[in-house]
């Protein structure tokens, strides 16, 4: 299977997800002969009752539908959102579970890399500024009592070295490292994180801090998958969340990533999560191929699996169900048109 084409990437003006022109939206409706469909008043009566009919589908699953997104196997517990690019309202598979904001864990790390990256963008290849560890930073890395990444204080690591260490192995120093470097305070940057969620019409988060370890920061998996589908046009970020270790300097080994999903069933990327609030969380992307041969990207967000259990216990969960969701989805998209939209 070929990689997915982006937007300024050779290949992009094939591929259905175009990134710059929100192809997310429902596309307009054409019969088989490419016009467009119009409705004229002897059909008025008959678009009446199949609308009502079509609503008390919707309100009776309490979903937004994609076709045969019933049958697929939705997480039991939590809440889950899908979508697959480039489908228009025919890939919208909709939200499963619950609709209340939870506590996300690690997956807060998104925002906080998409707000380095939007204040500071990166190039593909360029490892951007280098930023100096700090005295706070270095501490927290023995603390042991929280995810983190065994740095040294006065050491020099590029802005894509700390996006790497963020987003690979979770640290939650680097998270409130690049905090500070950014805002001068994990409280001003905070700030921004809100204001990026506003932006972003994530109307039902709230971010507290950078790293995800208070509960106080809660979100909904329909809020997060708005920010899968923003982020995953930043090439860097792609490229990071891809990737299935890394390394710090001067420190011996290489760091795994926490997301053990990547390189099976078609997944990509993106961030797992973990506390005994949150439970296990997983915001995910994988590639598969329609019927006609056509890669699509789908991304999908699973929160809150296994609650108030061990963090481990909850990640586990939230990592074999998101396995089985998108097992399901690759099945489903193989039996899909690819000139459906």
């Amino acid at each position: 299977m070929s990689p997915v084409p982006f937007s300024g990437e050779p290949g992009a003006d094939r591929a259905q997800p175009s990134w710059s022109n929100g192809s997310w939206l429902p596309s307009r409706r054409h019969d088989r002969s490419g016009r467009r469909f119009t409705a004229g008043p002897a059909t008025g009566a008959a678009a009446l009752v199949t609308l009502a009919v079509l609503a008390v589908a919707v309100l009776t699953s309490g979903n937004s539908p994609g076709a045969g997104a019933g049958s697929l196997p939705w997480p039991p517990e939590g809440q889950t959102s899908v979508v697959v690019e480039g489908l228009g309202a025919h890939g919208d598979l909709g939200t499963r579970g619950e609709r209340t904001p939870v506590p996300i864990a690690s997956v807060t790390k998104v925002m906080t890399a998409w707000v380095i990256l939007r204040d500071r963008p990166l190039r593909a290849g360029e490892d951007g500024p280098l930023v100096t560890v700090d005295r706070t930073a270095a501490n927290e890395s023995v603390s042991g009592v929280e995810s983190s990444v065994p740095v040294r204080e006065g050491t020099r690591l590029s802005e894509r070295r700390l996006l790497e260490l963020l987003l690979i192995p979770s640290g939650n120093n680097i998270a409130r490292l690049l905090a500070r470097w950014n805002a001068g305070s994990q409280e001003a940057f905070v700030m921004k994180m809100n204001r990026a969620a506003r932006d972003l019409g994530m109307r039902h988060t709230t971010y507290t801090g950078a790293s995800g370890i208070e509960p106080t920061t809660t979100s909904t998996s329909a809020d997060q998958l708005r920010l899968a589908r923003r982020v995953m046009r930043d090439e860097v970020f792609r490229t990071v969340v891809a990737m299935p270790g890394t390394t710090v300097p001067g420190v011996p080994g290489t760091i795994r990533n926490t997301n053990t999903l990547l390189g099976t069933a078609g997944v990509i990327g993106l961030k797992t999560g973990s506390s005994t609030p949150a439970g296990g969380a997983l915001m995910w992307a994988a590639t598969a191929s329609d019927s006609g041969g056509r890669d699509r990207l789908i991304l999908g967000v699973v929160l809150h699996q296994r609650s108030g259990t061990d963090p481990r216990q909850g990640l586990r969960a939230a990592l074999a169900r998101s396995h089985a969701l998108i097992e399901g989805i690759r099945r489903w998209l193989s039996t899909t048109s690819p000139g459906t939209r």
